[in-house]
């Protein structure tokens, strides 16, 4: 197994998939976040914060005040600040707004921790135990996955995979939400979550924590998963192809370069592509 960083919080977005297909998870993306709070310990609380939704959390529009975009070592950065707190939860819902929720996109690791504690909210299920039922099992998926100081599922970075299992959450995507003849996430979910909700530069959108990466050639996305140190998985759908990397590049300033990255693993993989579709007999095929 290997740590998947941020690629858990693809994941992640896939068992609350699992769960609102199965109707364990019955609340609307739509439903305000501190619907599950005491809003009476809650700092920061006005009325941005109010309209927060769990759409906005899915798609890093929470519209909180987070600085992520620098290094991991500097003393600013929000998500390194959230994993020295004993509460990671507590520490991202008190953060002040700076954003009307919905309206622009800012990665934000602890948005995606908020859903480890919303999911157990929800469901009275932990997202890990959940995931292991009725996802990593029916998939032949092993995984590990740690936890905060106070228990709650590192859903912000803590899976760890192996790459060809990894590489089959690329596949359930790629056929659907099908896996064997059985429905696994549902059709609709997995097309909501590889629909753009959010440009984040001029060459990636961003849907239900997918990465969706313009392709120069066609109107098509490649679907990806991302995380710190070359962790990528990589759905090209009209080839009917997945890609995974994954390696421990976190040394320098080019180790956060996920753009530079994509575009050359996408160009080189593409350029070797001689035919469209390998044939129905491949999509028919998990192994």
């Amino acid at each position: 197994m290997h740590s998947m960083q941020s690629v858990t919080k693809t994941v992640t977005s896939v068992i609350i998939g699992v769960a609102k297909t199965r109707g364990d998870f019955k609340a609307g993306l739509d439903t305000p976040v501190l619907k599950y709070f005491d809003v009476s310990k809650v700092k920061n609380v006005d009325e941005r914060k109010r309209r927060m939704t769990l759409h906005d959390l899915m798609t890093m529009t929470a519209g909180f005040d987070w600085n992520e975009d620098i290094p991991d070592n500097d003393p600013r950065n929000d998500m390194s600040r959230m994993e020295g707190t004993d509460d990671w939860v507590q520490y991202t819902i008190d953060r002040p707004m700076a954003e009307e929720p919905g309206k622009v996109g800012n990665y934000n690791s602890g948005a995606t921790e908020l859903l480890a504690y919303i999911f157990l909210k929800e469901t009275g299920l932990d997202i890990d135990d959940y995931g292991e039922k009725y996802l990593f099992t029916p998939l032949g998926i092993k995984h590990h996955w740690k936890r905060t100081y106070l228990g709650v599922v590192d859903t912000e970075g803590g899976l760890f995979l192996s790459a060809s299992d990894l590489a089959k959450i690329g596949y359930l995507y790629l056929h659907d939400g099908m896996w064997e003849g059985k429905q696994i996430v549902s059709k609709e979910w997995v097309k909501e979550s590889l629909k753009r909700s959010v440009d984040v530069d001029n060459s990636v959108d961003y849907g239900f924590l997918w990465w969706l990466l313009k392709r120069a050639d066609s109107s098509e996305y490649v679907w990806m998963a991302r995380g710190f140190g070359a962790q990528h998985l990589m759905v090209f759908p009209e080839e009917n192809l997945i890609a995974v990397f994954t390696g421990w590049r976190i040394l320098g300033k080019e180790a956060d370069d996920y753009e530079a990255d994509e575009k050359e693993f996408a160009r080189r993989i593409l350029t070797a592509v001689k035919n469209k579709s390998c044939g129905d007999t491949a999509r028919s095929d998990p192994r």
